[in-house]
């Protein structure tokens, strides 16, 4: 699509025969510096090096009460409270949401096994890793306006990825994702319900996430934990995730159940998960523990009790530090993970499913973003007349406090949002229904709930009945 590398096979890139004069194919013709059309560096292999670091560093917010905006809300339905531009990160809600796709490699390890068990382990990992991105992310995404869109394709990681904001109030997201292998879709729709207790921020999942493994022709369906930021008036803010998250397995019935715990009065729990998963018999198969903003291990119920029973006895227990002996790779991927010291007490003869990679170094001053974070509102030469006119990268609010804009970020935001109020009381006053794009609502095939499907026919790339919402 031209937004990652070059397509050497042509499949699922219809913008390639569409547009063939914005995209140079050839990383032969590339000058001697590596770079491509004299923008872009590129590798020996033709796979484009996407940006490592944003134009400009995070603003600071040292000055700025939270308290001065939020004493107003306690109980409130946060959705609807406008903030400060400060507040807020480089991104939409969209662009965040497709962060879900950062360890891809776990859904490859799923499409891989032949064991159930296994692709239950790894997909459990996956929902996991979904959430580990926000550690330390206390900036708030930009709410994505009504018919925004995000669109993403990574050929060297093997997936494209559409979503579109699909109502304003209540604020929905919907999202549709698939390999470019016709191995696995990924859909979903999220309804994050915002809540201001006083000293924290709540925010309530709600919707349904489905990973469907065509190949094995399965389903499976999650819904995400609790995230709680802390500390929003006074002191340093901190994330929690917690909740009991539920995987179901629609083809075997295996269900694996992780409890996210909560951190407690002395933060003895703090970002622990620990699970198990069990068959259609309700016999537990395995037992998975770990952290969300670390790694996550598995191992059989017998020698995890024994552990626990250990414990309890006063048994000495030290954390071990994790050896490559203790780690069984099951991919070249596991072996690809970057050491990280973990604080997870590691029981002899687990498995390692899911290890946290590692953050860039000036990450703090890039909103604690992640690198694959980092990469997605790059706007590359020939990209606008590629992307739908909806699509996030195109907002100016978002790319100009990216560019360290503030000012004329915030007024931008104030202008945009103005625009979408402007153009809800013309539909009102014309009594016109809002129409989405590219998803619609039906039932979610597994669940029988509620949900919103992607309708097709985005990347045919015919735009010309979106709405100007910019």
């Amino acid at each position: 699509t031209g937004f990652d590398s070059d397509n050497s096979s042509g499949e699922f890139s219809e913008a390639n025969h569409k547009v063939p004069e914005m995209l140079d194919r050839d990383p032969h013709q590339s000058n001697r510096t590596g770079k491509h059309n004299g923008e872009t560096e590129i590798q020996e292999n033709g796979i484009k090096k996407h940006r490592t670091s944003l134009p400009a560093p995070m603003f600071s917010r040292s000055d700025f009460s939270v308290w001065s905006i939020l004493k107003k809300c306690i109980g409130l339905e946060l959705s609807k409270i406008t903030m400060p531009i400060v507040f807020n990160e480089p991104l939409s809600f969209l662009q965040r949401i497709t962060e879900y796709m950062e360890h891809i490699y776990l859904i490859n390890r799923a499409c891989s096994h032949a064991d159930p068990l296994e692709r239950m382990q790894a997909v459990a990992a996956f929902a996991v890793s979904a959430v580990a991105s926000q550690w330390e992310r206390t900036g708030k995404p930009f709410n994505p306006l009504l018919g925004e869109t995000y669109e993403l394709t990574r050929e060297d990681l093997g997936f494209r990825f559409i979503s579109e904001q699909v109502s304003h109030h209540p604020p929905i997201s919907a999202f549709y994702s698939e390999g470019l292998n016709k191995d696995f879709i990924f859909h979903g729709s999220i309804y994050p319900k915002l809540k201001f207790w006083g000293k924290s921020i709540e925010a309530e999942p709600r919707g349904t996430i489905t990973l469907e493994l065509l190949k094995h022709n399965e389903a499976y369906t999650w819904t995400n934990p609790t995230c709680c930021v802390h500390n929003v008036i006074i002191g340093k803010l901190w994330l929690e995730q917690y909740g009991v998250v539920e995987i179901v397995n629609h083809s075997t019935g295996d269900k694996c159940v992780l409890n996210f715990k909560p951190c407690g009065l002395f933060g003895k729990e703090l970002h622990r998960v620990e699970g198990y998963i069990q068959d259609k018999h309700r016999k537990k198969l395995c037992v998975i523990y770990g952290k969300w903003t670390e790694c996550l291990w598995c191992t059989d119920p017998t020698t995890y009790e024994t552990y626990k029973k250990s414990e309890k006895r006063g048994g000495e227990q030290k954390k071990k530090s994790v050896s490559e002996d203790d780690i069984k790779s099951e991919n070249d991927e596991a072996d690809d993970m970057p050491e990280v010291q973990d604080t997870v007490q590691f029981i002899p003869g687990s498995k390692l499913l899911w290890r946290i990679n590692c953050r860039p170094p000036n990450s703090s001053q890039m909103y604690n973003f992640t690198s694959f974070a980092v990469s997605l509102n790059e706007l590359e030469k020939g990209m606008e007349a590629i992307l739908a006119p909806t699509d996030c990268r195109l907002r100016p609010d978002i790319r100009n406090m990216e560019n360290g804009n503030m000012d004329v970020a915030s007024k931008e935001k104030e202008r945009l949002e103005e625009k979408q109020r402007a153009a809800r009381k013309e539909r009102a006053k014309d009594e016109v229904e809002w129409h989405t794009r590219w998803f619609h609502q039906g039932t979610n095939p597994y669940t029988g709930t509620p949900d919103w499907l992607y309708s097709g026919g985005y990347f045919d790339r015919n735009f010309s009945d979106c709405p100007d919402i910019y």
